[in-house]
């Protein structure tokens, strides 16, 4: 009760737990790797790449080929995923420190809430109430560093937002090194030279062993594959000349099998301590792939932009017994939708907060279609790079509607059909890019989304 008294609306959900019986309560595995663009795995075409284990995952569940980040870059995905709300619902829209200004005559970013306060409702908060152990390893990145290594303020680190065990969990974007000694502030220093994918993949197996005997939810944030490019030596010899149409970068794809190893471990992990038949797992990315060492295509775009290659993500759900192995689904999600998954897979009602994803499960059981008609997105923030235009997003079926705020124009694209995004219809088909339109316009006044600044340059 004591985390129930630190924040009313907890308290309030507290009530709303449904009487489902531990036996019949899932582990969840969620697993996210961090700039995996929606082309680097071999399961999902990638020729130059060696993912044997994500690809076994697939064939053993579902493989969803229309899964989104809620947002082109880190940070508002994790939010978006710990909270089930959209990015432009919490004024996070960006990486942090995230405030990159233009000195031309481009629009300026909204105001950036800089980090995830504690009036948010997380998931592990609420599945605490449930009887769930809990455990945070990885890339946090939602909060400001406050102290040496990264360290954050204590309520907004992953212990203070309903984990049991913080392993890594920073203000870093990215890791000062892939090899110990880490300067991680919440990460013991390991024998030197150990690699950090295998060092959290140890530490999650060990959680589980701890805690195998109730239910338990372990996050499992990989700094796997953004910068530096960082992998095993007999992993870079083996990708030296791995280089073109897949891979930018032969590092990266060194980067990217280093961590396919570390989960094969871990699911056999799971596999030895009879864990695997009533443990959910879940594998995606937090946004689209970083350009410079992912090759998007055929998406367009990559890291940072609102066209598919910076939002769309590779992910696989493996549940044996629920999820029939092998299936494909192109049903369109989003980061909000793990949020009411995990409440239904524990059996909580949701509470006051709002919540802009909806629960998977039947997708999962193939038994119905969602009930919602369009996904959104809002980047009213410029990436690192600058390069992209400030905008917003609507997807509603075939179609994926672009609000551009430097001069309000409209893009509009037929995704089965032009999945590179290269035929603008917008004015071919005027009607329906202006319903898409003020459809989009009422979504960002209902979540009361930050919006871009006039120029400073006039």
């Amino acid at each position: 009760m004591l985390q129930c008294l630190k924040k009313s609306a907890a308290c309030i959900a507290f009530l709303s737990v449904i009487s489902v019986p531990a036996s019949q309560k899932p582990n969840i595995l969620f697993i996210m790797a961090d700039d995996l663009g929606w082309m680097d795995l071999a399961c999902q075409g990638n020729k130059l790449v060696e993912t044997p284990h994500l690809d076994r995952l697939a064939k053993q569940g579902m493989r969803f080929t229309s899964a989104y980040a809620a947002a082109p870059v880190c940070s508002p995905t994790r939010c978006a995923v710990l909270t089930g709300q959209a990015p432009a619902r919490i004024g996070l829209t960006t990486h942090l420190p995230g405030m990159y200004s233009p000195k031309d005559n481009r629009p300026q970013p909204a105001i950036l809430t800089k980090q995830l306060g504690t009036e948010y409702v997380t998931i592990a908060e609420r599945l605490r109430e449930a009887g769930y152990a809990n455990a945070f390893l990885g890339k946090w990145h939602i909060a400001s560093s406050v102290g040496k290594g990264g360290r954050v303020a204590p309520e907004l680190s992953p212990t203070g937002q309903g984990f049991d065990i913080n392993i890594g969990g920073t203000s870093y974007g990215g890791p000062p090194s892939f090899f110990s000694p880490y300067r991680n502030g919440e990460l013991k220093d390991g024998p030197e030279g150990e690699y950090l994918p295998d060092r959290l993949v140890d530490e999650t197996i060990n959680f589980i062993g701890k805690n195998k005997s109730k239910s338990w939810m372990t996050h499992l944030w990989f700094y796997t594959v953004h910068w530096p490019m960082q992998a095993p030596e007999p992993l870079l010899k083996k990708y030296a000349n791995r280089k073109g149409p897949g891979l930018n970068d032969t590092r990266y794809g060194a980067m990217i099998e280093a961590m396919d190893l570390a989960i094969g471990r871990l699911l056999k992990a799971l596999d030895d301590m009879g864990q695997s038949d009533n443990t959910l797992v879940i594998f995606t990315s937090d946004n689209g792939g970083f350009a410079g060492v992912s090759d998007c295509r055929p998406l367009r775009e990559s890291k940072g932009h609102l066209y598919e290659g910076g939002i769309r993500v590779p992910m696989i759900v493996r549940w044996p017994g629920e999820v029939k192995s092998g299936t494909l689904c192109d049903t369109p999600v989003i980061s909000m939708d793990f949020y009411p998954t995990f409440l239904e897979l524990a059996g909580l009602k949701s509470g006051k907060q709002p919540i802009d994803g909806e629960s998977l499960v039947q997708l999962f059981k193939q038994g119905g279609e969602l009930k919602r008609k369009a996904i959104y997105f809002h980047y009213p923030n410029y990436a690192w790079h600058m390069g992209n235009r400030l905008g917003s997003v609507i997807r509603e079926g075939d179609w994926k509607l672009i609000r551009n705020y430097d001069d309000n124009s409209l893009e509009l694209y037929n995704l089965p059909k032009d999945l590179s995004e290269k035929r603008n219809l917008a004015q071919k088909q005027p009607k329906l890019a202006a319903r898409l339109n003020r459809q989009l316009g009422k979504w960002l006044k209902e979540t009361n989304a930050p919006m871009p600044r006039p120029p400073s340059i006039k």
